[in-house]
């Protein structure tokens, strides 16, 4: 067995060198052949070329699904970048969308300022919440106008809607505003139709109580509540909510403002009604001008010859 073994070594390595010999000859008789310039054959050439090439249609079929593979493969490189700037076109978009609902929000709220109808002889001043109190027992927020603005302490604010607060505060670029929710709050107020007066008293929750109505059998639910102007604490006419009564039977009230989206508030320019500086003009009429009005002193005299008489 051994012996076989080398005598079949000892064949298969000549063997090979020879075919070897024998495809090298081939392959540079075949080059010589390929190089010569001779029509006859060139005929040859494109017989060969004609019976050959069509027939090798299977070997070239690897090569064929490399090249779509590799087309494939760029098609889907082209695809997948196509996708990632979609995708960051899509992140920006959504930003630009985010900030458009803000913008429209924002510009809902300002159109809602410039509905309200007030006093022609009232001028405002609209400033914009820059934060709130964050406390459960008092409730505030800062706008951001000040003295600077001509701000004065006591000044309505408002809503799109209706009334917000007071200004209780004031710094060069910011004020602050005590809501009619806050337990300081104090606001005298007139119940539509009946007339009835009362006072809105803050208690620190989202509807303030009715307090000293005249007559509460003449109010119901649903009346319209507005400010009085009594004691000059506000202009009168102030939409301030509505007539709404708590499962205890307590009159509350339903604000009109918006608490919840506080972003621009109104700042009403209030200079106060005309005060009166003298008791005696509450009664006496004015005087004409060139009337001089005697001094009791000078009356007392006549008035006694008068009764000697």
């Amino acid at each position: 067995m051994a012996r076989d073994r080398i005598n079949g070594e000892d064949y298969t390595g000549p063997l090979k060198r020879l075919l070897l010999a024998v495809l090298i000859l081939c392959l540079v008789g075949l080059f010589l052949f390929w190089r010569i310039d001779s029509p006859r054959v060139e005929r040859f050439r494109a017989q060969v070329i004609d019976t050959v090439v069509p027939s090798f249609d299977w070997a070239m079929a690897p090569v064929t699904a490399s090249v779509k593979l590799l087309r494939d493969f760029r098609s889907y490189q082209n695809i997948y970048e196509q996708n990632q700037e979609l995708r960051r076109e899509l992140r920006q978009m959504t930003s630009w969308k985010e900030a458009a609902l803000q913008l429209e929000q924002e510009n809902a709220r300002l159109r809602d300022l410039n509905n309200v109808r007030l006093d022609p002889r009232l001028t405002y001043i609209t400033g914009v919440v820059l934060a709130d109190s964050g406390s459960a027992f008092r409730q505030t927020v800062l706008i951001n106008v000040g003295s600077r603005d001509g701000i004065v302490d006591g000044w309505a604010t408002m809503d799109g809607i209706g009334l917000v607060g007071r200004i209780s505060g004031v710094g060069d670029n910011t004020s602050r505003v005590i809501l009619l929710t806050d337990s300081t709050s104090r606001i005298p107020a007139t119940i539509q139709p009946s007339g009835q007066r009362a006072l809105i008293i803050g208690d620190n929750t989202a509807a303030p109580p009715i307090d000293f109505l005249e007559n509460p059998d003449m109010v119901r639910p649903g009346d319209r509540i507005v400010t009085s102007g009594d004691g000059d604490v506000f202009p009168p006419g102030l939409l301030i909510g509505q007539v709404a009564q708590d499962p205890g039977g307590r009159l509350r009230t339903r604000l009109a403002a918006d608490y919840e989206r506080l972003e621009f508030l109104r700042v009403l320019r209030d200079h106060g009604a005309r005060k009166v500086s003298q008791p005696s003009a509450l009664i006496l009429p004015d005087e004409p001008p060139g009337t001089n009005t005697p001094p009791p002193e000078e009356i007392a005299p006549d008035t006694a010859e008068a009764a000697d008489g």
